[in-house]
């Protein structure tokens, strides 16, 4: 099955102050998030936020929010946005149901949330180099039981150029520099 841009929503998982700090190859997975947003962005892709417990956990680190800072954002407690009732309906009402997914960790809030969209009927999209965890190890758990589960995992070059679907356009040039 293919990924269609017009059917397909951004959901950017707690990237947030005290979170991101600890979290395995930090730098690369900020680099490889902001491309995917900016990808997403130049495709006219809709994105939503979610941050954990703000209060405890801080906003949605600097380099990031400059990119998404007029998206929607979400608080939750839930680790699942499905769990969670103002975010899981703020992804339902934009009618959207691919759902592109980054963000941390990948071993609970990400992994929950997948395995919540795909049994909503949703088609979930993991970017594999745009999520992470404190520990690789948990990360590959989450990748091996996401991919268990039925769920798409992608990375953010294929999944941009599979949104994109052909060259030319203005998306495609926007993409192609990103990616180099």
């Amino acid at each position: 099955m293919r990924i269609v841009k017009e059917n397909a929503l951004g959901l950017m998982i707690d990237f947030q102050e005290r979170l991101f700090p600890v979290m395995a190859e930090k730098e690369l997975l900020e680099k490889n998030v902001k491309i995917l947003i900016e990808g997403l962005r130049a495709l006219e892709i809709p994105i939503i936020a979610s941050e954990q417990y703000k209060r405890g956990l801080g906003g949605t680190i600097s380099g990031i929010e400059e990119l998404i800072s007029d998206c929607r954002h979400e608080e939750k407690t839930a680790f699942s946005c499905c769990d969670q009732p103002n975010v899981i309906e703020q992804i339902e009402l934009t009618s959207k149901r691919a759902i592109i997914i980054a963000g941390i960790e990948s071993h609970i809030c990400v992994l929950q949330t997948a395995i919540d969209l795909k049994e909503r009927g949703f088609i979930p999209v993991v970017v594999e180099d745009c999520v992470s965890s404190r520990s690789l190890e948990n990360k590959r758990v989450a990748m091996e039981r996401l991919r268990q589960e039925g769920i798409i995992v992608s990375t953010y070059e294929s999944i941009l150029f599979e949104l994109c679907r052909k060259a030319g356009s203005d998306a495609f040039k926007t993409i192609s520099k990103l990616i180099k």
